[in-house]
């Protein structure tokens, strides 16, 4: 399953210098973490598991260490603050409010933006989000994701449903938090804020914000103030929508945002002019935001991916939820482990008004094409590794029953999402796909798709793992 195409820096020296900087901070906060588990729960086996990478990585769940491990005399809420120190009652006054004012600290700032975009391109969306939020000194707040991929019908789902939101604190040593955290979702308070409106500053099709289905899902009345056209990253280029990290971060900062006041947009709802909000940094929008060049998360320098991206994992209930599918897919019991895979992603859907008048035959590469690809990851994991990888897994939003006939001829397994969406809900296809793509021991993707472009990131981080990506639009477009 499909959710996205891609058509659609430094460290600051206020938190110290480069990633060497990065990293000890990551170790002293890891260390104060690991003593707080010590002192509050007592004999608390070790729950941590190293990699080459010196950040810690959670191997339970919040519930499984309160059920398994906690001591009589320990609240649940020691625990939690021990296992999670930058949780929401470091961040936040406390639990979820009816006007999200209510629950902000005096001491701290934050910054939040919306998706509008498709799953995907969301993901990336969240990640230039964290990674501005960590520039800028501010706490990120993420909303939910939409179901703009899959219909307006289907309700949003939690960003910490699909993403481990505790592990993630705990990797990047620093706070960031999920808007139902901070404002009650029950609520039917409205508040009034005002952002930046960066959408017009880049582009000139649309005079007005980038819309978001968010907004209203957060009850928020919101005053707009157009950015300045500095911001963009080509001046005056009508084909790209980019803008920089820091061109956006200095708009954080009192000398820039005096500078570039103009008169705000009122808001919809109860008619208010409002200046960008300093305690509560907001933009619209965030999925054009790179710092050297367009589309960098498709590079492996990327800051916002080696900074926040790779750190962004499953919950451990969606990989659980997953692998039942891989061992159905493979023929493996259930009590076995999974054998390692190769992962591919096939792109084609939506795809096809790309094509550009060649026919859907030639655009697309042939799954020869594919398995040519396939054999190379092979031969580089044997290299690598000296292992033989056999399995592969192919995911596609692919329709056509002769392709998957193909597909299966060639010896290669597929999940059976014949009756997920009964059982777990509209959103699942794609997020086990995605879940699949990565645990890859090496991937195969289709060039251009931001879901294989971020499932080969994925794979390169978590399972050092080679990847491949499948060029298509003419029949010889893959040829090397």
């Amino acid at each position: 399953m499909d959710s996205d195409t891609r058509y659609e820096d430094k460290w600051p020296a206020a938190r110290a210098t480069g990633p060497a900087a990065f990293l000890s901070r990551r170790r002293l906060a890891l260390v104060a973490w690991l003593a707080l588990v010590i002192v509050s729960v007592g004999g608390l086996t070790t729950f941590i598991m190293y990699t080459s990478h010196p950040a810690a990585q959670i191997t339970e769940t919040m519930d499984d260490v309160l059920r398994n491990h906690t001591h009589p005399s320990t609240t649940q809420s020691h625990v939690a603050a021990a296992l999670d120190p930058f949780g929401p009652s470091s961040a936040l006054r406390g639990g979820p409010t009816m006007s999200f004012r209510e629950n902000l600290r005096a001491d701290t700032k934050y910054i939040t933006s919306w998706v509008s975009a498709g799953w995907t391109n969301d993901v990336f969306t969240y990640i230039n989000l964290i990674y501005l939020g960590i520039i800028t000194d501010r706490v990120p707040i993420i909303a939910e994701f939409i179901p703009s991929h899959i219909g307006g019908h289907v309700p949003p789902i939690p960003f910490g449903k699909v993403f481990d939101v505790p592990r993630l604190r705990n990797l990047l040593g620093t706070s960031v938090l999920e808007w139902r955290e901070l404002k009650n979702p029950s609520s039917t308070f409205v508040d009034d804020i005002g952002c930046w409106n960066v959408w017009e500053a880049v582009q000139y099709r649309e005079a007005y914000p980038r819309r978001s289905r968010s907004t209203e899902d957060l009850r928020l009345d919101i005053s707009y103030t157009q950015a300045p056209t500095w911001i963009k990253m080509i001046p005056n280029y009508e084909h790209d929508q980019h803008v920089t990290f820091w061109s956006l971060a200095r708009l954080a900062f009192p000398s820039t945002r005096a500078d570039s006041l103009v008169t705000p947009l009122p808001s919809p709802k109860h008619n208010v002019s409002l200046p960008p909000d300093e305690h509560l940094l907001c933009y619209d929008y965030l999925y054009y935001v790179s710092a050297h060049q367009p589309f960098e998360m498709e590079y492996d320098y990327s800051p916002a991916w080696r900074f926040v991206g790779q750190y962004l994992h499953w919950t451990p209930e969606l990989e659980q939820l997953t692998n039942t599918y891989v061992r159905r897919a493979l023929g493996t019991p259930e009590d076995s482990p999974i054998p390692p895979f190769i992962s591919i992603h096939v792109r084609h859907y939506d795809f096809e008004a790309w094509c550009r008048g060649v026919p859907i035959q030639e655009c697309f590469a042939p799954l020869p094409v594919i398995a040519r690809r396939v054999r190379e990851v092979k031969d580089e994991i044997f290299l690598r590794s000296g292992r033989v990888v056999n399995h592969v897994v192919v995911t596609s939003d692919e329709v056509n029953a002769t392709w998957w006939q193909e597909v299966a001829q060639l010896g290669w397994f597929t999940p059976d999402h014949s009756d997920t969406k009964e059982l777990y809900g509209e959103w699942y296809p794609p997020l086990i796909d995605a879940t699949i793509q990565s645990q890859g021991a090496g991937f195969v993707g289709t060039a251009l798709s931001t879901m294989s472009i971020i499932a080969a990131r994925r794979v390169e981080a978590w399972q050092n793992g080679p990847v491949r990506m499948v060029k298509w639009g003419t029949p010889d477009a893959d040829d090397h």
